[in-house]
């Protein structure tokens, strides 16, 4: 699935999940797991900032970071293995058939997200998420899909009301810094979101096995130079 997803600091470090100047990108949330960061494929491109790498999540329990069943590879971003692409075209079936599955427009979204479809899983989600507010993972995962549309704004409101339904969202913060940080050259509200995040779980890491509290640090060291 797409949502559990952003060299940058940490996101896309899908912030969604980046040199100041370079693209950091955000991870989806369909994942179930929120505590830790985890890498699948929803992450997106890297940034670079003083060596630290960033990219932006997906969630960790979804499509994102399933393998594919009978041993193959796991698809790459913006390629669907040949089960995958099957299963898309079926999902699309099947939410014509029945346009209330909020299963099968969830998991619609994430292969979209994971073939780099942005519009279309934005579209997906949107179904999805009419029909069953209030899902963090679906809604960090939009959020990815927004920004990279080219939309900081609406991704940030994705981020937002995802931790406005589960405060405990990880993934949504990290990424909601990302876009703070390289999108909307927001230094001092992406610290603070990360803060936040660090208060919330000391241990908190990056995609790139690093602590958030670190990257803090490292920031503001740089800052001071």
């Amino acid at each position: 699935m797409a949502s559990q997803t952003e060299q940058s600091p940490a996101g896309n470090f899908k912030a969604e999940p980046s040199s100041l100047s370079a693209q950091a990108k955000l991870m989806p949330s369909g994942y179930k797991k929120e505590t830790v960061f985890f890498i699948g494929l929803g992450c997106l491109i890297i940034g670079f900032l003083s060596g630290i790498v960033f990219s932006i999540y997906k969630t960790p329990a979804g499509s994102g970071s399933a393998q594919i069943a009978g041993g193959q590879p796991q698809a790459q971003p913006g390629k669907l293995s040949p089960d995958q692409a099957r299963q898309l075209l079926q999902l699309e079936l099947e939410v014509q058939k029945n346009p209330e599955n909020v299963a099968a427009w969830t998991r619609l979204g994430h292969l979209y997200f994971d073939s780099e479809q942005a519009e279309k899983a934005i579209n997906a989600y949107n179904k999805s998420l009419a029909l069953a507010p209030g899902n963090a993972d679906v809604l960090t995962d939009l959020g990815v899909m927004y920004r990279q549309t080219g939309d900081p704004q609406q991704a940030i409101a994705s981020f937002d009301r995802a931790i406005q339904v589960n405060a405990k969202h990880e993934t949504a913060r990290f990424n909601k810094g990302i876009v703070q940080l390289y999108d909307l050259k927001d230094q001092p509200g992406a610290l603070a979101t990360w803060q936040e995040l660090v208060n919330m779980n000391p241990m908190a890491t990056a995609p790139n096995g690093q602590m958030v509290s670190e990257i803090i640090k490292e920031i503001q060291d740089k800052k001071l130079n």
